[in-house]
């Protein structure tokens, strides 16, 4: 007589399927102990169906091929990183144009350009100077700017006409309309760039001006004068 078959450890093609379906994650060492689970407590008076069976093992063989496309996906993914983080380190002494509002002077009083962008017309734009304690050296009162870019020179002097000492300033620019609405505003700045850092998982641009800069921040790029 045939010992009756613990109802608790059958694992029936149903059970398999909604395991599967519960756990979308499930790789394929995860799958064949599942399978040999259930070979091994199936019912022997009972043993599961032919087509069921085979129907489990073409589920491996995608899960097989799964993984496989997956591992060719990555394998590029990772080759095309490597190509792009070359072609960024390509831009090493170029000068760049990135989002952002600072600049930095080096104290002799030389200009120092300023840009920023706008979407329409403005009837009244002013730019502040700021230091690194936060205080405004200089305000220019520029009146009407035209929408797209705008460049000026920041001559590096405070509005006492002082020649500011060398470091990182900060701009702020705010633009209206002849209604006083607010005109949106955004700023630039430039450097060459001195070197390219991968320490947060993506390439960060490390500009002469002291701003460091993610890629996806880059406006332009542009080769350097050629010094006669």
């Amino acid at each position: 007589m045939v010992a009756p078959v613990n109802s608790t450890n059958t694992t029936s093609a149903a059970d398999l399927s909604s395991a599967l379906g519960a756990n979308k994650a499930m790789g394929r060492d995860a799958f064949l102990k599942l399978l040999v689970a259930q070979l091994k407590n199936q019912d022997p008076l009972k043993p599961q169906d032919n087509s069921a069976f085979v129907a489990e093992l073409a589920q491996f063989s995608s899960l097989e091929q799964s993984m496989g496309v997956n591992d060719r996906l990555d394998q590029m993914m990772l080759q095309n990183q490597g190509m792009a983080n070359a072609n960024v380190v390509n831009m090493v002494g170029q000068v760049a144009t990135v989002r952002g509002s600072l600049i930095t002077t080096d104290g002799s009083g030389i200009g120092v350009p300023v840009a920023f962008s706008q979407d329409r017309v403005s009837d009244k734009t002013v730019v502040q100077i700021q230091d690194a304690s936060g205080k405004v050296v200089r305000t220019l009162d520029l009146g009407t700017r035209p929408a797209g870019i705008s460049k000026i020179t920041w001559d590096g002097r405070s509005d006492d006409g002082l020649v500011q000492p060398a470091g990182t300033y900060a701009v702020s620019v705010k633009s209206s309309d002849a209604d006083g609405g607010t005109v949106v505003v955004s700023q630039e700045t430039s450097g060459t760039i001195t070197g390219v850092a991968f320490d947060k998982g993506y390439p960060v641009l490390r500009l002469s001006n002291g701003v460091s800069a993610p890629v996806s921040d880059l406006l332009r790029v542009e080769t350097p004068p050629k010094t006669p």
